[in-house]
């Protein structure tokens, strides 16, 4: 099977089957200075946020308390006043305890709690936190409901469950949500990207950076043979040769390459060009159709105004050394947005999305895992190795971290869960 690629239509007749590619990244020429670039970054997310909002249903924002949920927040709430149709409603979700008892992890320095309330205060928001338990996050038939929604064997865990949950809580209070969402791959904010042995690793940098991150993507957990049938390594190497290939680049006239390829500039700049292609044509997407699917699961209508194909045309011919100019990631998202937001947002460092902390949690997960491994007739089974699954159930709970076992045990999980609903024929 194969997917419709985004910017593309495909036609079925008598002919055969034909695709044809509507819309793709284009490469030109930026010509615009610092100053003039922030006034033109604004210039489209005030124009964008103004479009989204039109909306014959209640709309809402998504509020994380980071810099681009903040940002889309604010703009919003300034268009709504100035129609005399505020105060922007927005929600945020949280867990019990969460804050009270937070512990920095390798993702997250903050928990979003604090600068939440401080955003819906300075923008006069109607503001409401979906608070969610471990009981919440375990329910059966919620994670039966994101396994329908993903129809794939694909899971972040409690992250999609939450996620879920909140659309579905939102809903009942609002019909369209404004999200914070692709900024980072926009404007270059994940921490990868700004890590030089990612950056210059000969793969994807988000795949470079979890090898030895709290999101490693290793397959150990699954049975040796498995793992040597699937030939993973050689997949997602072609993956990658295939993305490269596809990247535009500025042509540079023979001056432009002497004075600058002697010092790396150049060569920096073409590099660069390239991670932020392979966040905009690969990894963007896991995350739109994670936040699609679980959306469209709870009715809910998510627009994503970072998306706008004439604000990801712009900032992506931006050269990254204005993208990274005040020495810090989405400097461009920051300048632009400064007068909007309360000083403490704008310079807070990136929290993803948010995961529970609580041990119940885990301690629930690992209860489950460990009656899958020992049930003979699991359909998953087959598929593990059991030795490894039994060591990290095994495994000191070290703190909170969406660590390698737990994504592992959550992922074993679900994909049991997808081998009894759909009942495939495995072919081992």
């Amino acid at each position: 099977m194969s997917e419709v690629r985004p910017g593309s239509w495909v036609r079925v007749g008598r002919e055969g089957i034909d695709v044809h590619r509507y819309w793709q990244l284009e490469a030109l020429e930026h010509t615009d200075d610092q100053e003039t670039t922030v006034a033109h970054v604004r210039e489209l997310l005030d124009d964008i946020v103004d479009r989204q909002l039109i909306a014959d249903v209640p709309l809402c924002a998504l509020l994380s308390g980071g810099l681009d949920s903040s940002a889309i927040t604010a703009l919003a709430a300034r268009k709504l006043r100035a129609r005399d149709a505020g105060p922007v409603r927005s929600f945020s979700v949280d867990f019990v305890g969460y804050e009270d008892a937070f512990s920095a992890d390798p993702m997250r320095d903050t928990p979003d709690g604090p600068y939440v309330r401080e955003l819906a205060e300075h923008v006069a928001a109607d503001h409401a936190a979906i608070t969610l338990s471990n009981d919440d996050l375990t329910d059966p038939d919620a994670r039966a409901a994101v396994l329908a929604a993903r129809d794939v064997p694909v899971s972040i865990g409690d992250m999609d469950t939450s996620l879920y949950l909140l659309f579905k809580a939102i809903r009942g209070r609002s019909t369209v949500a404004l999200s914070g969402e692709s900024a980072d791959e926009v404007f270059g904010g994940y921490r990868w990207f700004h890590d030089a042995d990612a950056v210059n690793a000969d793969t994807f940098p988000w795949m470079a950076a979890a090898r030895t991150g709290p999101l490693d993507l290793s397959t150990s957990h699954f049975a040796p043979d498995l793992r040597d049938q699937l030939h993973l390594g050689d997949y997602v190497d072609a993956s990658y040769r295939d993305a490269l290939a596809e990247v535009p680049h500025v042509e540079e006239d023979a001056a432009t390459r002497s004075s600058t390829r002697g010092d790396g500039v150049g060569a920096q700049e073409r590099r660069m060009r390239e991670v932020c292609y392979l966040h905009l044509t690969r990894f963007v997407q896991i995350l739109l159709d994670r936040k699609d699917r679980m959306s469209m699961a709870s009715g809910l209508e998510v627009r994503v105004p970072f998306c706008d194909h004439r604000l990801v045309q712009y900032v992506f011919n931006t050269p990254w050394a204005l993208k990274t100019f005040d020495g810090r990631e989405k400097s461009l998202l920051r300048a632009a947005t400064r007068d909007l937001l309360p000083a403490s947002i704008v310079d807070r460092v990136k929290s993803p999305y948010p995961s529970t902390q609580d041990p119940g949690y885990e301690k629930a997960l690992r209860t489950s895992i460990a009656d899958l491994v020992s049930d003979p007739d699991a359909p998953v089974r087959d598929l593990l190795d059991v030795d490894a699954m039994r060591t990290a159930i095994d495994a000191p709970q070290d703190g909170p971290s969406i660590d390698t076992d737990r994504a592992k045990l959550e992922s074993v999980l679900q994909i049991d869960a997808w081998l009894r609903r759909y009942r495939p024929t495995l072919a081992l």
